[in-house]
């Protein structure tokens, strides 16, 4: 067993961390935990990161945040999220080799 996995989705975070330094406050901190968080997510559940932010930033304004099923709906692994916040499917096949 490995973890190559695991390493690869933190990789990012151990190169940024020099820029987190310059968090100024607790709440600026915060803030970059989640939108980084959120990012690393919606990577590993094969969407496209900014096309993702893009359509919660339209839909959270117009919800309730509150209601536990519109929130499962926006998640990245929800299937209701719509098409173009997804990667394209590559088929991976040994066909020419």
């Amino acid at each position: 067993m490995n973890n190559n996995r695991a390493e690869r989705s933190i990789k990012p975070f151990v190169i940024s961390r020099k820029n987190f330094l310059f968090s100024n406050t607790p709440r600026g901190a915060r803030g970059t935990a989640i939108m980084y968080s959120m990012i690393e997510s919606a990577k590993e559940n094969g969407l496209k990161p900014y096309n993702y932010l893009v359509y919660l930033f339209e839909q959270l304004p117009n919800v309730d945040t509150r209601d536990v099923a519109v929130i499962d709906s926006l998640m990245p692994w929800s299937e209701t999220l719509p098409e173009d916040c997804r990667m394209p499917i590559t088929e991976n096949t040994s066909e020419g080799k």
